[in-house]
Parts: C-alpha cells; structure tokens; sequence
C-alpha cells in the first residue's frame, strides 16, 4: 500500500503522522546544511580577501620596481623628431638640427624582355656588404629567372638585401630591384658576383666602385644631425644614446633647429602610490565588511571573529611602521600619507606628496624600494599568506576538508532518515490494515447482535 493511501482503512491520520516524524527527522539535515553555508561562505569570504590581497601584492611590487621613481619625459618643440627618456637620462634641453634622414640603397638592374625565361643556369651569387658581410645565394638546381631569382633572394633575409620587380614599359621592361634590408652606408651592397653563370653575372654583377651602365644606383645615405651644435651620424633614424637615456627618431630634415626638453615625470611614482593606497584600502575595507558585526540585528558575517582575516589585517597594517634611518622623507606621514584611525584606511595629501616628489625623489624611492623599506616587508607579509604552502592554502584546505566531510555526514543522515520512513512506512501499513480488519469484525459482530436482537423482539 502505497503512503499516500495510509490511513484510508483505518480511517486513523496516519500519512500526517508520518510527515510529522519526516520533518522531526529532517532537522538533523537542516542542521547540517546550514553549517554547510556558513564554511561555504567563510570559503568564499577567504577568497575575496586572497583577491584583495594578491591586488596589493601587485601594488606593492610596482612601488619596488626602481623603474618608478625618477623617470624622464620628454617634450618637443615639432614634428621633426619623437623621443623617449629612460630614468638613467639627465633632465636638461638640447638643440637638434637634423641635416639629412638615413636612407637605404636600391639596385636597379637593365630590363628583360621576359621574368620568366632562365638566365644561364646555375651559378653562386656573392653578396658582399659595405660592412664587410659576406653572403652567397646557391642557384644550382634552381630557377635563374627573374621571378625565380626574386623568389630566391627574398626566402634567404641572411643576404641583407630584399628583391622586387618593376615594369617600365619599354621594350625590356622586366627589371630586377633589389633593396638594402637596412639603411645606411655600411648596410649597402658594395659588390654582386656570380660564378659558375656568364650570362647571370652579365645580367646582375656590381661593383660600387666602377659601376657598369647596366645597374643603376641610388646611394644610401647616414642621417646627419647636430646636437647642440655636436656632428652626430647615425647608420637610421633612430639615435640612440647620442643623449645619454634618450632615444630619438629621426621624422624630417629641418631648417630651424627642434628643442628637446627632458624633464623629472613624477607621474609614474605617483600612479604608483595612488594604486598602492587603493589596493590597501580595499583590502581593509575587505577584511571590514567580512568581519563586522551588526549589533542591532545581532547579525554576524562570513568572518566574524576570524583570527586569520584579523591576522591579515594586522600584519599588513604593520608592514606600514617602516622609517628610514636619513634624508628627509623618512616614514608615509612625512610624505604626505597617513593611516585614518577609525577605520585603517590611508589618505594622501596630493600637494604634500608632490612637493616631496620634486624635493626628495631618492628619499621616496629608499622609503618604498630600499632594502628595509615599505615594499621589502609588505611583500614578506604578503608571501607568507599568498604563497603555495602559505596560510591562505593551509585554511582552504582546512575548509574543503570540512566541506567534503560535512557532505558526508549529509548523505549518511539522509540514508538514515530514508531507511527509518520506510520501516515506519511499513509499520504504519501493517497497523492500517490491522485496524481496518478490526473494524471490519466489529461491524460483522455489531451487524449479527442487530439481528439477534431483533429475532427475540418478534418471538415474544
């Protein structure tokens, strides 16, 4: 007899009974489940803390970075030139007249009538550089037309030169350009030479220093330029170094000489600072909210009362009590940035800290980035909790361990529950059938004492 009809025989409420004894069962699950919450959350709380923690990490390693102090910018007065300045260049302005742009040698070679009919066959073409390289082009086996030539230099970039072709319509109008892979003089072909092909060395051989009417030249040029009145010659048009740090590209030539101004950018450590500051108070505004109390609604959160998140929290805030033993930034409160009593969090006066930047660079930089400075012990801190086999991967595991076992005691008290229902699921049903028989007897029995009842009536 299936649950749902218990009862009907007897007529007792016995399915009610039965969903009674089910929802007492059910508080052992119901308990279980809301533990199984509150670790859940507390796992997931760990997490946001971790993220917090990790994005200050990441803060901090910038502010470690000696990249972000004393960097230069550089500004222009035209379009002749672009520049950038590393943090090794020296602030200062510098007069630049550019008298000639680098440019790169063509090699124009007398026209064919077809691109694809072989010249000769075989042969080694040399390729000799200005610079003294030296590289040969093996046509043996190979296609020695003009395409195939060009097919051949143009997979070979060892040779310092890239080929093309150009048309000019005339009766031989198939001519083979080639093109210095780099600009410059020393990167210009100074010699062709093939051997072991006649006609191929007729129809492309050079020397840059008797040139045959066959091959026309366009000479590469060295850019040229004056700095601050100082001859400088550059293979391209990016000059580095002649600046010390600096690195300039070279646009057009100029009439009027261009200004470069290279001046201290406090913009880099200053980003620098204000991600770290954020990155902190989040990670306290974090570590807040997961920890609060409500005492109004007696309501607690994920972490109330959590030692690690109070750990985090503490050590990071001490990390911060770094004072330098000389100069005249020596802690965060003299440069401008300090921590808010009620709740942790650190606020930054702008023109305090940049007045500190134009004055006291190095004294910033060694308060942030020296061996002992605000960096160095946030990140030891932050690696004893982010680490692999750090706090933050102890306590998860911790958790998971307790969530899988938590599971467990779930299924089992589930298991236990079902097994419990279904011998009252039985009992129930041998009582309702029971009791349907007595009563089934007792109407019989009522029903035959009517009739018995009603025999002596009519006898008397």
């Amino acid at each position: 007899m299936a649950i749902s009809s218990i009862g009907v025989g007897s007529g007792l409420p016995l399915e009610e009974l039965l969903t009674n004894l089910r929802n007492s069962e059910n508080t052992v699950l119901k308990t279980i489940q809301t533990r199984q919450i509150a670790v859940q959350s507390q796992l997931s709380a760990y997490g946001k803390i971790k993220s917090s923690l990790e994005a200050l990490k990441s803060a901090t390693d910038t502010l470690s970075n000696v990249d972000t102090y004393g960097a230069r910018k550089s500004t222009v007065s035209d379009d002749s030139i672009t520049a950038t300045a590393s943090a090794q260049a020296v602030a200062g302005q510098y007069s630049i007249k550019i008298d000639t742009l680098a440019t790169t040698q063509t090699l124009a070679m007398g026209g064919l009538a077809d691109r694809t009919s072989a010249i000769g066959t075989g042969g080694q073409v040399s390729i000799t550089l200005n610079d003294g390289t030296v590289k040969v082009l093996d046509l043996s086996g190979k296609d020695t037309s003009l395409d195939g030539l060009i097919s051949a230099i143009n997979a070979d970039p060892e040779l310092g030169v890239g080929a093309t072709m150009v048309n000019d319509g005339s009766a031989n109008p198939f001519r083979l350009l080639l093109t210095a892979a780099q600009s410059g003089a020393k990167a210009s072909v100074a010699k062709i030479e093939v051997t072991g092909n006649a006609a191929l060395q007729t129809a492309i051989g050079f020397d840059q220093a008797a040139p045959g009417p066959n091959i026309q030249e366009q000479a590469a040029t060295d850019a040229t330029l004056h700095i601050n009145g100082i001859l400088i010659t550059s293979q391209n048009n990016k000059v580095e170094d002649a600046i010390e740090g600096v690195s300039i590209s070279l646009n057009k030539t100029n009439t009027e000489p261009t200004t470069l101004s290279i001046t201290q950018d406090n913009s880099v450590t200053t980003k620098a600072l204000n991600g770290f500051i954020t990155a902190y108070n989040n990670l306290q505004g974090t570590i807040k909210s997961l920890t609060s109390y409500d005492v109004d609604t007696r309501n607690s959160s994920a972490l109330t009362g959590d030692s690690l998140a109070r750990r985090v929290q503490n050590q990071v805030r001490a990390a911060l009590n770094v004072a330098t033993s000389s100069g005249a930034i020596r802690s965060l409160s003299q440069l401008g940035v300090k921590t808010q009593i009620t709740d942790g969090t650190l606020t930054v006066d702008s023109a305090k800290v940049a007045a500190a930047l134009d004055a006291n660079m190095a004294d910033v930089k060694e308060l942030f980035s020296g061996e002992h400075g605000v960096a160095a012990q946030l990140s030891s801190v932050t690696d004893s909790f982010l680490r692999t086999d750090g706090l933050f991967s102890a306590a998860t595991e911790g958790i998971n361990r307790t969530i899988t076992d938590l599971q467990s005691q779930y299924d089992a008290a589930l298991e236990r529950i079902d097994a419990k229902m279904e011998n009252y699921r039985r009992q129930f049903t041998s009582l309702d059938a029971m009791v349907a028989r007595m009563n089934s007897v007792s109407s019989y029995l009522t029903q035959q004492l009517s009739m018995l009842g009603n025999l002596s009536e009519k006898k008397s």
